[in-house]
């Protein structure tokens, strides 16, 4: 349940090996600015611009004059920037993705077709192929007392780190104004309702309604799984 490829398809993101090298996906935010720069370095210069030391923009890229990039950084192909737009280090977003008003990306890796476009803040996360983040919905990635974050499964998993968001899975769709504590863990096709606050490991194809109540999506006799 919470390794990559149980979140992720890998083949809808340059970073889909990257991630495979670790046993969780969220051990990759570690490295991931490193990784990006060396990436970055190696990216087809017929494909992408280099508008900085450490910003690769693809050239079908849209970027909102507005628009605020901190490297390091790679926008891939189609991918629209809007208006205020600020991706402040160590970003991968993806093709075809949407970066809208005002929302903030931190540390983060959005894979193809992601949507985050109204005032979200995504930090320290990874969102996989298709998610979606309603407006003013946001990843809280640091613990009210500092401490590290703890990803609460069957069994407590440690992470090590004191700023951990979300493991979104793909198709995951976070209702408005829905609140992700740290290190949580949604499965991919599982919806959250809107204005939920979020913790743990929800399963995939699941609907949040509240905590403690969490139901498979075929119960309900509706299930947008794909294949």
């Amino acid at each position: 349940m919470l390794g990559a490829r149980a979140l992720f398809d890998l083949t809808h993101s340059i970073a889909g090996e990257y991630l495979e090298s670790f046993a969780y996906p969220w051990q990759a935010l570690e490295g991931l600015k490193e990784w990006l720069m060396a990436t970055g370095e190696g990216l087809n210069r017929e494909e992408f611009m280099q508008t900085a030391p450490d910003v690769w923009i693809h050239y079908t890229a849209c970027i909102a004059d507005t628009a605020r990039i901190i490297g390091p950084c790679i926008i891939g192909a189609r991918t629209e920037l809007r208006h205020c737009a600020f991706l402040r280090g160590g970003v991968l977003v993806g093709e075809d993705c949407v970066v809208g008003n005002s929302v903030e990306v931190k540390n983060a890796i959005l894979f193809d077709r992601v949507q985050v476009p109204h005032y979200n803040y995504v930090g320290d996360s990874i969102l996989g192929y298709g998610a979606h983040m309603g407006a003013g919905a946001v990843t809280s990635n640091v613990k009210s007392d500092r401490s590290p974050v703890v990803i609460h499964d069957t069994v407590p998993i440690p992470t090590g780190r004191k700023k951990l968001g979300a493991m979104i899975g793909d198709h995951g769709e976070i209702g408005c104004n829905g609140v992700l504590n740290p290190g949580t863990v949604i499965g991919r096709y599982s919806s959250i309702y809107p204005l939920s606050s979020v913790r743990g490991v929800i399963p995939a194809n699941s609907i949040y309604k509240g905590q403690g109540k969490v139901i498979p999506k075929e119960q309900t006799g509706f299930s947008d799984k794909k294949g």
